[in-house]
């Protein structure tokens, strides 16, 4: 069975001071309500106001009634969430989130320096992460889904809620006799996470009553896997160099060499290859015996290319 709110909530150690993620939706508000009754005086909320829709106003303001009945201190950062050409809306919002609580906690005061923000994703969320990955092809990190901590910009970030189904968080927040705000949003099915939520996730909990619990093992074990794909990856680049040899990556397999280049260009140059680059680039590689042997593959904004003994990363 999921995690029950109370069960959860008990394990939830935070350092403090705290800051909660604040939609207004039912997952946030319960865990301000509860984290507001645990640490009274220690705890803030960050409302993000992504000006996409007309009902944010109405978020925002339940927002205020909210905090104001807790006594607990708001603060609200507008934003621009349009997504950028090419870029998805959700990928959009998510993005400017991220750096709008950071950028908030980091400036905040009023409770001395903010060490963790609380966010409020729950099981039914880390099973939508994990079929959108599935969905996409990703290999095990993206398989991984959401973890229940990182650290991030100076802070701790924290998801309390991820083994509590969505039901129970609802369930809990009548039982406190206190209200929410629905996203109007949640129900547009033109956004792939709503189709899993309508659509796939009833099947899901007639066909595996257990899936939310089984699902977040699935992920567990490719976190794991993700982890040591990553140590392997920073001992390889030791030995290949930076940036990478191409004799020296010669000597690996063809899966090592593939993980130590994804690791060196997402850690190194923050870009990540599709698949079809990174089998082109592998092919190159592996065809790479001459002093002419020229290789300029596109990957992210700009090339991975051959320099002498060398491959490297140039922006377009």
């Amino acid at each position: 069975m999921t995690q029950s709110m109370d069960v959860a909530l008990q394990a939830f150690a935070p350092a403090l001071p705290l800051a909660v993620a604040l939609s207004g939706g039912a997952d946030s508000t319960a865990l301000l309500l509860a984290c507001a009754h645990r640490w009274p005086g220690q705890v803030l909320a960050i409302h993000v106001h992504h000006g996409l829709q007309a009902a944010a106003d109405g978020f925002e303001q339940h927002c205020v009634a909210l905090c104001g009945q807790l006594g607990v201190p708001l603060r609200v950062q507008r934003l621009d969430a349009r997504p950028a050409p090419g870029q998805s809306p959700e990928d959009a919002a998510r993005q400017a989130r991220y750096q709008a609580l950071t950028a908030v906690a980091l400036q905040e005061h009023v409770l001395g320096a903010i060490q963790s923000i609380a966010i409020a994703q729950h099981a039914d969320d880390q099973v939508e992460t994990l079929l959108l990955a599935l969905s996409r092809g990703a290999g095990v990190a993206g398989l991984a889904a959401m973890p229940a901590q990182w650290e991030r910009g100076g802070l701790v970030w924290h998801r309390p809620l991820l083994q509590v189904a969505a039901s129970d968080v609802r369930q809990w927040l009548k039982a406190q006799g206190q209200a929410w705000v629905e996203d109007p949003t949640n129900r547009d099915e033109r956004y792939t996470r709503n189709r899993i939520r309508a659509q796939l996730l009833p099947v899901l909990e007639a066909a595996f009553p257990s899936f939310r619990e089984t699902f977040a093992r699935s992920a567990a074990n490719a976190a794991q896997a993700a982890e040591l794909l990553q140590e392997l990856a920073e001992q390889d680049l030791l030995q290949t160099g930076q940036p990478p040899e191409i004799r020296a990556l010669q000597m690996l397999s063809r899966a090592r060499q593939a993980n130590v280049l994804r690791h060196w260009l997402r850690h190194t140059h923050l870009t990540t290859p599709t698949a079809a680059q990174l089998s082109e680039l592998l092919s190159q590689i592996s065809a790479c015996s001459t002093r002419g042997h020229q290789i300029r593959i596109k990957v992210g904004s700009g090339f991975v290319v051959r320099s002498g003994a060398m491959i490297d990363w140039l922006k377009a």
